[in-house]
């Protein structure tokens, strides 16, 4: 995910950013990688006007709130956002769950994949971002989200590594590596 603040008309304060970005972290499990999200934050004489604007995955979302107190008016943001992120995953959930399939583009996969008679078959393809973060950050993503696992860069190694949720809870852990 990643978080632009502007400020507009107002001096640039890193708590207010720290805020807006630590308020955007609530989004996460709603939207689908890639995020990119960005506030304009500004003062017009005693209106405090906090906009966001949301590109995720091809879904665009905007919100805006205007009060007497910045925080305030982020967190009038974070709650239409969140609203607006919830029908979304509803809609697109309703929209899989109608018998149909995933989408044109899986119906065509499977159609091209001739496979042999006896031997597995692909039947859906999801497209995974290999974004670079330590193992504690995979962990901590992998906890926010219902995915029963997460493919990532480690950023010690450099290597592509695959994060995986146990039965137990725990989570498993395979690394590559080039020799």
């Amino acid at each position: 995910m990643h978080v632009s603040v502007t400020f507009r008309h107002m001096e640039s304060s890193e708590p207010l950013k720290i805020y807006a970005e630590e308020k955007t972290e609530r989004l996460r499990k709603y939207l689908a990688e890639p995020v990119e999200i960005h506030w304009v934050l500004s003062v017009e004489k005693i209106r405090h006007i906090a906009d966001a604007t949301i590109t995720a995955n091809g879904v665009n979302i905007k919100a805006q709130g205007d009060t007497q107190d910045m925080y305030s008016a982020i967190d009038m943001v974070i709650d239409k956002l969140l609203g607006q992120a919830m029908k979304h995953k509803d809609r697109v959930k309703e929209h899989k769950t109608n018998g149909e399939q995933d989408s044109i583009r899986y119906a065509a996969a499977e159609a091209a994949t001739a496979v042999a008679p006896g031997r597995p078959r692909i039947t859906k393809k999801e497209n995974q971002f290999v974004k670079p973060m330590s193992v504690e950050e995979a962990s901590m993503q992998l906890e926010v989200t219902s995915e029963d696992f997460l493919v990532f860069t480690d950023s010690s190694t450099g290597n592509t590594s695959v994060l995986y949720r146990l039965k137990d809870g725990g989570f498993g852990l395979i690394e590559t590596s080039a020799h």
